[in-house]
């Protein structure tokens, strides 16, 4: 999600509440930014470790769109591996977020 929307869309708790995926190894870290997603006003989702966490590049269902929990869980899930071309950093760039660019 961009700034403008950071900055924008941030709602005290309730139902149509938007969300953020947050991706992390350290449990205790990743809940210190749940806690601060929270504060700006949006629902944080657990988008599993580092790993995952190429669920949410540019290029993926959930990149830049504004989602409630399920929505983003739902984006997360859809990901595919695979990089659109457009979203590569160069034209060497691996084809797949299982590589390394």
């Amino acid at each position: 999600m961009n700034y403008k929307k950071l900055l924008e869309l941030g709602r005290p708790a309730g139902p149509g509440r938007l969300a953020l995926p947050v991706a992390g190894d350290d449990a205790r870290a990743k809940q210190v930014v749940v806690e601060l997603v929270n504060e700006l006003g949006f629902d944080g989702v657990d988008a599993g470790g580092l790993d995952d966490s190429w669920r949410q590049q540019p290029g993926t269902p959930v990149y830049d769109k504004v989602l409630e929990s399920a929505g983003v869980r739902n984006a997360l899930a859809e990901a595919l591996k695979e990089r659109l071309p457009q979203w590569r950093a160069a034209g060497n760039s691996p084809g797949s977020f299982a590589q390394r660019a």
